[in-house]
């Protein structure tokens, strides 16, 4: 199964640099749709994982516009938010052979607009009422590390040659 992962005007270059390097482990494509609230060669980016850049399959979007024209919504785009009708682990990502999974910018998240268009395949993480978001980088890890489990960690390493 191909993992897209899509971050829609991110702003924090830290956040951005852990998900690639998750990319990067997982063997994701990550997908990145302007205006970013950084430069690609921000210092914190490359501290947080751009290193692993050369072993990542990276797009850049000039905007969601664009983005969504490209790659047309449809039963495999998850909308992940706090906003959502269904929890991320309910859905059963094995059944296709590419998902995308979109993640809106730090302080605001995803367009509501485009929520309540696509509400059938908006996902959330369940947390505490009141609080407003967990962290984006560990959201995109939770999400992804559930894809893969639900197809048996497949193309990864599942064993360690630590102790032979």
């Amino acid at each position: 199964m191909k993992i897209n992962i899509v971050l829609v005007e991110p702003e924090i270059p830290q956040n951005t640099g852990n998900i690639a390097r998750t990319c990067a482990a997982i063997g994701g494509k990550l997908h990145l749709v302007r205006p970013l609230g950084f430069s690609i060669s921000d210092k914190y980016l490359k501290r947080a994982g751009l290193d692993y850049w050369d072993k990542l399959e990276i797009e850049e979007h000039e905007s969601f516009k664009k983005f969504l024209e490209k790659y047309e919504p449809n039963e495999n785009m998850f909308w992940v938010t706090t906003k959502a009708k269904h929890v991320y682990s309910d859905v059963n990502y094995s059944k296709f052979d590419e998902v995308f999974l979109l993640f809106g910018k730090e302080t605001k998240g995803l367009p509501e607009s485009y929520l309540k268009e696509y509400i059938d395949n908006t996902i959330r993480i369940p947390m505490k009422e009141h609080l407003r978001s967990l962290n984006l980088s560990n959201s995109v890890a939770i999400v992804i590390y559930e894809v893969l489990r639900q197809i048996g960690f497949d193309n990864l390493e599942k064993t360690s040659n630590y102790f032979n």
